[in-house]
């Protein structure tokens, strides 16, 4: 399936509102901070980081900005556009519900005024109705393709899915990881807050809490790790969403580490903070490689059909496929008319896949595990 042209038209529009959104709280931000670099170092997590004004965005808005014009892009040009639409959707939506239920609260009060926290709340429905949006055009939106000559949605190839599986697949666990020792090491009281949101976790005013961000993130890594591995079509653009977080939170985390001097003494640091630094270098190293492996479109065949999920499986009804012959066409040791047929049958056109489908938080001080988005 490809996405028809009114949907593309959706769609960008619908992104270009969610771009127009974040990117309108990242210019209100340089302009409270006052310097650039000021801010960059607040997204960093560093703990010396003191602006002159408290900004409302944290690492994972920069992050979103850059894929909203990205799937832009994909949506009125790309063959995986109707995946792209729904992947991006689906992250705007979970990465935004949390503002649903944090900037109304109390404890929000000492931070932010109420006249920005009604100009966030409302940004946030338009975030989540976009998202949702996002979904439903995406799906509904898909056609047949009007010849066998016009390009189909591909997912990677194999040596791609396998990179994919273990990078994503690795960070994947390493974050659940993380969030077991959260649970286990948090006071009762407090971990709460780390995943919803509260008075002693600070969070941004458009971000979705540490706890929640991490665990989002974490799933779907790993879900995209599994699917990568058959080639699914949504495999590519949503593991590069998740492969960018990725790469910032580990960027973000070595660049904090280096900062700090941790890896100046990284012999004399205590197995948890060594396991911290260690931790944002694979991250930028996973999340990297997945964007390498999966920017590129994977094998089609021979009529330019993709291969399916994984390349193999049974062909859809009525198509012929290996070992199993067309109606009245000769196949191996299968006459027609009284002749003999020799070799295999036509080979039919193999289905092309599944259909398709941080909130950064600020990152605690070295003492903490790093932020997932």
């Amino acid at each position: 399936m490809i996405l028809t042209r009114g949907a593309r038209i959706t769609g960008a529009v619908l992104l270009a509102v969610l771009a127009a959104v974040v990117g309108g709280w990242i210019v209100r931000d340089l302009r409270v901070v006052g310097e650039p670099l000021d801010l960059l170092r607040y997204w960093a997590g560093y703990t010396d980081a003191r602006p002159e004004g408290l900004p409302a965005t944290l690492q994972a808005d920069p992050v979103l900005f850059l894929v909203y014009v990205v799937a832009l892009i994909a949506a009125l040009r790309s063959s995986v556009a109707a995946t792209t639409l729904v992947t991006t959707g689906i992250v705007t939506f979970v990465l935004r519900l949390p503002g649903v239920w944090i900037i109304g609260a109390s404890w929000m009060d000492q931070r932010y005024g109420d006249e920005l926290r009604t100009r966030a709340l409302i940004g946030t429905f338009v975030a989540l109705a976009a998202g949702l949006a996002l979904i439903v055009t995406g799906a509904a939106g898909r056609r047949q393709p009007a010849d066998a000559c016009e390009p189909l949605p591909t997912g990677p190839g194999q040596g791609a899915g396998v990179t994919a599986f273990l990078a994503l697949g690795i960070s994947g666990a390493v974050l659940i990881a993380w969030e077991v020792r959260q649970f286990v090491t948090l006071p009762s009281a407090l971990y709460p807050d780390w995943f919803i949101g509260g008075r002693v976790i600070r969070t941004g005013l458009t971000a979705a809490p540490p706890g929640w961000s991490s665990v989002v993130l974490a799933v779907l890594c790993l879900v995209v790790a599994w699917t990568a591995l058959f080639r699914a079509v949504h495999a590519r653009p949503l593991g590069m969403i998740l492969g960018a977080f990725l790469l910032v939170s580990g960027a973000t985390g070595t660049a904090r580490a280096f900062h700090h001097g941790m890896t100046d003494r990284f012999g004399d640091l205590g197995a948890e903070q060594q396991l911290i630094v260690l931790t944002s270098v694979l991250l930028l190293l996973t999340g990297a490689a997945a964007l390498l492996v999966l920017v590129r479109r994977g094998p089609q065949d021979a009529d330019g059909r993709n291969q399916g999920y994984g390349g193999y499986g049974h062909p859809p009804a009525g198509t012929p496929g290996y070992g199993y012959p067309r109606g009245g066409a000769p196949g191996y040791g299968y006459p027609q008319g009284g002749t003999p047929g020799y070799g295999y049958p036509q080979g039919g056109t193999p289905g092309y896949g599944y259909p398709p489908g941080g909130g950064g938080a600020n990152p605690p001080p070295p003492a903490s595990p790093p932020p997932a988005w």
